[in-house]
């Protein structure tokens, strides 16, 4: 069996931009340049034959591949595709005290402590057993080739490593922004990375 995935983040919010926690508890929905993004990248990759679009429950992402949905491809949502829990930090802004207890907590996945979380969130590996179940599951539908997944930032670093056999407490070696792309081959049983951190599509806004 073969697949190929196409992995993207969702486009800007305004919480984005204003340094406030979303995570898995808040469902904000893009802002004029998260659209704008959205846009590109359907204007990028419009052609490529998908079979099937996956997003999370999060308005965020099911706005980022709406313009893909008009082309009629069947879509489906999956809980294991939300991001991660940040707990009592989400809805917050950036402050010192939250940004201290983040590079406290982020400190220590690095330190390999990945059943650590924020208080009330998800740890790592609590994060990793819902995907598990969304790969599994997306794995098993037969006549879905050419798969769009579009997800969350550290959601999207963490299933990146487990799928790739990369070490979990170096989930930060995959770099994301707002509708970044990473493609991958899936075969025999495994994932490889064809295509890491794409953001050809948004130079075009760059250049506006």
């Amino acid at each position: 069996m073969r697949k190929k995935f196409y992995f993207i983040r969702h486009g800007q919010t305004d919480l984005n931009l204003r340094g406030i926690v979303q995570g898995r508890g808040v469902n904000s929905p893009l802002n004029v340049n998260g659209f704008r993004q959205a846009q590109a990248f359907f204007e990028a990759y419009k052609e490529v034959p998908f079979d099937k679009i996956y997003t999370s429950t999060l308005l965020r992402t099911k706005q980022t591949v709406a313009d893909f949905l008009e082309l009629g491809i069947p879509v489906e949502e999956i809980e294991g595709l939300d991001e991660i829990s940040w707990g009592i930090y989400e809805g917050k802004e950036q402050d010192e005290d939250t940004m201290t207890g983040f590079e406290k907590v982020i400190a220590s996945w690095r330190n390999n402590e990945l059943d650590l979380s924020i208080e009330n969130g998800e740890s790592p590996n609590q994060l990793v057993a819902r995907q598990k179940e969304a790969i599994a599951y997306m794995l098993s539908q037969p006549d879905e080739e050419t798969i769009l997944v579009c997800m969350h930032g550290r959601a999207m670093r963490i299933l990146l490593c487990h799928l790739t056999d990369f070490p979990l407490c170096q989930m930060d070696e995959f770099p994301h922004t707002n509708t970044a792309l990473y493609i991958l081959d899936y075969e025999n049983g495994r994932f490889s990375v064809v295509d890491y951190y794409n953001t050809k599509h948004l130079e075009r806004l760059e250049n506006e």
